[in-house]
């Protein structure tokens, strides 16, 4: 095939780090892994069983684009009483990952700029290339914070879309109420689009969780089943928002993803009343476990939330530090994957209380 057939979008998007991670650990012999980003039990029974009776009753073909209405009906009672904003609608995706490229292609226009909070999800500047636009990243480190006055500063007339993403993959920070206001309010006065990534959603441990949706009402939420009902795989996601812009996303979707998996629909119908109270509090002991066994050996930030750490490599780059944890079997991912910095690893606790005290033995043996 020749080279000049590949679009210029694709020659701006590089190939996943976490990807070649991933193909790493398919060469390493019972790896001690760290480095997966998705819950480390299965996908409930009540769950999977509302899967097999939506296929067994023929719920096999596609759906409404904007999806089966008891789950949207549900979804958008929860988001009605939540917020009362009389023109926020909700539909349903194909996954969060869907969702962000449909908002971001909705909103960004070719040499629109979209701010990003470094460290940040390893996906965003990818969507934001594909949709032609120019990510603006706004440097967080070292202790993971927003400074709304950073992005103040960083606002031009070309500024499009702020990105927010609360509990944050890779951090696991999340920001305290007034940062949350502070933005939310910014990005209204500046009349600026505000995506609000809230996947982690129900894994807050140490405050409750705010959206920016609280305080404007115009931000557009996507949130999904994917890591609060370990259903990675089944491509389940919400979105809300104003009307204007919902509209103008199904609009894309018909035209890309036509609809999210119809019968993993009507099992979104039993997740949605499933309680997942037990394991949020597991994964609160894992990171208690992690930050008292790492704390004083390592410099940690974040860590309120979602299940994963970004720890400062006490020594050398993180791509070098992480070689080392590599050699001793254990998979972590460097930073720069989801930074331009190279200056700390991320560590996933989404793992067995095993895998987890053998992790912490090599990282404290590999400390200096």
């Amino acid at each position: 095939m020749s080279e000049r057939w590949i679009s210029n979008r694709l020659h701006n998007i590089d190939a996943s780090g976490i990807r070649k991670v991933f193909d790493l650990a398919a060469k390493m012999t019972n790896p001690i892994n760290l480095s997966i980003g998705q819950p480390h039990f299965d996908t409930p029974d009540e769950i999977k069983e509302a899967m097999k009776r939506a296929v067994d009753d023929g719920k096999n073909a596609y759906s409404q684009t904007q999806g089966i209405a008891p789950l949207r009906e549900k979804i958008q009672a929860s988001v009605d009483a939540e917020y009362g904003h009389p023109d926020r609608q909700a539909f349903i995706s194909s996954g969060t990952s869907g969702a962000l490229m449909l908002s971001l292609e909705t909103l960004v226009n070719p040499g629109d700029e979209v701010i990003i909070f470094d460290p940040y999800f390893v996906m965003y500047k990818h969507l934001v290339a594909m949709a032609g636009g120019t990510s603006v990243f706004i440097d967080t480190y070292p202790d993971f914070k927003i400074d709304v006055q950073k992005v103040a500063d960083a606002i031009t007339e070309k500024t499009k879309v702020i990105l927010f993403n609360s509990p944050a993959n890779p951090t696991g920070a999340v920001p305290q109420a007034a940062e949350v206001e502070a933005l939310a309010k910014l990005a209204a006065e500046k009349e600026i689009a505000l995506i609000s990534d809230e996947i982690y959603r129900s894994f807050c441990y140490d405050h409750e969780f705010v959206s920016p949706a609280k305080w404007n009402d115009q931000t557009i939420v996507i949130d999904g089943f994917s890591k609060s009902h370990s259903m990675t795989g089944w491509r389940l996601g919400w979105v809300h928002g104003p009307e204007h812009v919902i509209q103008q996303m199904i609009k894309l979707q018909q035209y890309t993803f036509v609809c999210a998996p119809h019968p993993v629909q009507w099992a979104g119908l039993a997740a949605w009343d499933y309680d997942i109270t037990p394991r949020v509090a597991e994964y609160k002991q894992k990171r208690d476990f992690m930050k008292q066994e790492l704390g004083d050996d390592y410099e940690i930030h974040g860590a309120n939330g979602a299940f994963y750490m970004l720890i400062k490599a006490p020594w050398g780059t993180a791509t070098e530090f992480v070689t080392k944890a590599i050699d001793n079997n254990l998979l972590i991912i460097p930073g720069n994957v989801f930074s331009n910095q190279d200056t700390h690893f991320r560590i996933s606790y989404a793992a067995t209380d095993e895998t987890l005290q053998q992790g912490v033995e090599v990282l404290k043996g590999i400390r200096k």
